[in-house]
């Protein structure tokens, strides 16, 4: 039987997708991870395998070069060092999407932590509600989503990882959410333009769902609208929200909120140096002033 680096190269000559060394490199060694237990130090020490029966690696591989997400197919994905269950129903998270939770402690140090009220909008694997509940344990969570299948998954997240989130089936376009004095109203809307889908990876367009990613060209601030007239209506004076953006339209975002009255406006880049999040103040527009990039 061969040995875990053995394997490991096996399995990397196996893929045939147009990615770097390092990218297939990685997918192979979240496969060893899941499938066997094997860490990146077993695959370099040589570990010797035991006699355990081993995966349908043929069927994995022929998926993958389908360019079905590997994610997917092992049913699991990392978020702020968490594991979240997975499917078609929801998007993948990415780590960019971690520079939300990063935004909210920055506002509400864990020092300063008091019972903040948090709501997440669109919430799809639950991945950022949980991640808060986690991370900030004395805040009461909500999450929407106007999926029934997004929301069964981000229920059994919410196991998973002994999280207290409630869920709350909700269409952020056409409903009224009945809450109120809420402190922050985060979001990872969609925001892809479909303009843009010729130019994404098969992996991403032809599995993940489309009513998560995609916005009508002639409308893409359509979700920033909504939940910039919703945080209006469950924020408390001075509450604040923080969203995720395509990065194409960070000005565009600030502007919308801007206009519904917002002020404190900033954008803030991701570690790639492209503009990702947005976050606004609720409060009377102070007149003259403009959204801000920080680095």
């Amino acid at each position: 039987m061969a040995n875990s680096k053995e394997l490991f190269r096996e399995l990397v000559n196996k893929i045939q997708l147009a990615e770097s060394k390092e990218e297939i490199e990685s997918i192979v060694y979240l496969l060893l991870e899941n499938q066997l237990g094997l860490t990146r130090t077993d695959v370099l020490t040589e570990k010797e395998l035991g006699s355990a029966d081993a995966p349908d690696w043929e069927e994995i591989i022929s998926r993958i070069n389908r360019q079905e997400p590997v994610q997917y197919i092992l049913g699991e994905a990392l978020f702020y060092g968490r594991k979240f269950k997975v499917n078609p129903s929801v998007l993948i998270p990415r780590p960019e999407t971690e520079l939300i939770i990063d935004e909210v402690i920055r506002a509400y140090p864990r020092s300063e932590e008091k019972a903040l009220a948090i709501v997440d909008i669109g919430t799809g694997s639950g991945c950022i509600a949980i991640t808060l509940a986690k991370e900030l344990p004395k805040a009461k969570i909500y999450a929407t989503d106007v999926s029934a299948a997004a929301l069964l998954t981000a229920v059994e997240n919410a196991k998973r990882n002994i999280a207290i989130v409630q869920f709350i089936r909700h269409n952020i376009l056409s409903d009224r959410l009945q809450l109120k004095g809420i402190d922050i109203v985060v979001s990872n809307p969609p925001y892809v333009t479909l303009a843009e889908k010729t130019n994404m990876k098969k992996n991403v367009t032809d599995y993940e769902p489309p009513e998560a990613l995609f916005v009508p060209d002639d409308d893409p601030f359509i979700f920033y609208s909504a939940i910039a007239r919703v945080g209006k209506e469950v924020l408390r004076p001075g509450g604040k929200v923080i969203v995720e953006i395509n990065e194409r339209f960070g000005m565009g975002v600030s502007e919308v909120f801007l206009k519904e009255g917002y002020h404190s406006v900033l954008v803030r880049k991701d570690l790639a140096g492209k503009d990702r999040v947005v976050s606004a103040v609720l409060a009377p527009l102070i007149q003259g002033v403009q959204p801000q990039r920080t680095p």
